[in-house]
């Protein structure tokens, strides 16, 4: 469903003199150089030996001269920095880079690609051999740590030829700004899953284990237990016997993704934050219901509105939300939700389904966004997801064997116990609650929004 386009794109550029005087002696010429000084000591006997010692080092800075001469020029040499895949939070990707050598020596290059910390923490060096006329091709790694757009530095080279007695320097100008993306492989097994889920929810219809969806899907023969009001009375005379209507849950709904980018959400999580995984799991339910026929809007938002994109569908508009999940950041300070209910509400005046992905802080009374997430239930399906943090769970259920520690175990307990409320008072007004670690945040949302569709609730 992602398309490969999402790879940041190649950018070559011919390499640059790295100074004034880009090149210099290497250590195989400073030895020869080194080894003229053996003449010094027959010099003591026979001062015409000295004679040889200049001879000797004419002959190496001859050389020098002539190698210096037939090394190409970094004009001759374009770079091109390639791409394999697009990036990914936490995934692995692989990057080419390329030298065309348009000199007539082969060059051995050793290069260094001043890649971004946010990809790779260290500086990758690459060794590579581009014969005349031909490129050369290294690949390094990157595992990219953080969500949004990644400064790449220039490329440094060095290069010499067989005789390796001088080499040139040089840089290439490969400035850009490449983009990390949130997970992208977790919204294509959960649309899988949509697939398995819809034959399943066939049976439950037959079941009668969930309330069916309205909209017509097909007819099939009469089976005891069906309702009267789904036999197709028409179908049934033409046929000569009883036909049921069978209906599947109502495509072309409304699904908006609100999520919380304010200071609640930077708290980390392994090796992510929260907001990380909130992104995620927003990714992966709107792939889900683009691919179920729904129309998915996002509203993204901390102190101030980040990212707003109306609701739509398609590839494009997914590759919109894509770009957006990108570049949200969490800000230092709490967000400000009851702007971002306003902003829903003014856009959607239709029963829509809201998925509002946020954290509850803990305030002596009421947060603002349980507060705003109960104004918006009467009118559109609320469901209210939130993280579960390990750490204070765990806390929660150690044994202390301090009284110091007693403390913190209460405190932990508390802070549970006062989530707990909250959330039970949300699913007490009509809102749907979706607490869960980070890692099944994406599949409870999934869960839950198939079972919004299969129950009707819109």
């Amino acid at each position: 469903m992602i398309a490969p386009r999402l790879a940041p794109p190649p950018i070559d550029r011919a390499a640059q003199p790295a100074r004034r005087a880009a090149f210099g002696l290497t250590p195989r010429t400073i030895l020869f150089l080194a080894a003229g000084l053996l003449w010094i000591g027959p010099a003591w006997i026979d001062r015409r030996a000295l004679l040889l010692l200049v001879v000797w080092n004419a002959v190496v800075l001859l050389s020098v001269f002539v190698n210096l001469r037939r090394l190409p020029l970094p004009k001759d040499l374009i770079v091109t920095r390639t791409w394999t895949s697009a990036l990914t939070l936490g995934l692995p990707a692989t990057v080419q880079v390329s030298i065309q050598n348009r000199g007539r020596v082969g060059l051995d290059v050793r290069a260094a690609d001043y890649v971004s910390a946010q990809l790779r923490r260290d500086l990758p060096e690459l060794t590579l051999h581009a014969p005349a006329g031909d490129s050369g091709v290294a690949t390094y790694s990157v595992s990219p740590r953080e969500r949004g757009d990644a400064a790449m530095g220039v490329v440094a080279l060095q290069w010499r030829d067989r005789w390796g007695l001088v080499e040139r320097w040089g840089v290439a100008t490969l400035e850009q700004t490449v983009r990390v993306y949130p997970s992208l492989q977790e919204g294509r097994r959960q649309a899988m899953y949509l697939i398995r889920s819809r034959q399943i929810a066939i049976e439950k219809r037959r079941a009668k284990r969930f309330g069916a969806g309205r909209e017509f899907d097909s007819l099939r023969d009469y089976r005891p237990g069906d309702e009267q009001r789904d036999v197709a009375w028409s179908a049934s005379a033409r046929r000569g016997k009883l036909v049921t209507k069978v209906y599947q849950p109502e495509r072309s709904q409304t699904l908006w993704l609100l999520v919380d980018a304010g200071r609640l959400l930077r708290a980390r999580v392994g090796s992510h934050t929260m907001l990380d995984s909130t992104v995620t799991a927003a990714l992966t339910l709107a792939q889900v219901a683009l691919a179920s026929g729904d129309r998915v809007g996002l509203l993204a938002y901390g102190r101030r509105l980040q990212h707003r994109v109306a609701p739509g569908r398609g590839a494009g508009h997914l590759r919109g939300l894509v770009e957006a999940l990108a570049t949200v950041r969490a800000d230092a300070v709490e967000a400000d939700h009851g702007t971002a209910a306003a902003a829903v509400l003014a856009a959607q005046k239709r029963r829509s389904l809201i998925v509002w992905l946020t954290d509850v802080a803990e305030t002596a009374g009421i947060p603002d966004v349980i507060e705003h997430a109960l104004r918006m239930a009467p009118a559109h399906v609320v469901l209210f997801a939130v993280l579960r943090q390990p750490e204070v769970t765990a806390l929660a259920r150690a044994t202390p064997a301090s009284a110091s520690e007693m403390y913190r175990v209460m405190s932990a307990q508390e802070t549970l116990d006062r989530r707990d409320a909250l959330l039970h008072g949300l699913r007490q007004r009509g809102a749907l609650v979706v607490e869960t670690s980070p890692e099944e945040l994406s599949g409870g949302l999934v869960d839950r929004y198939l079972e919004v569709k299969e129950r009707g609730l819109l």
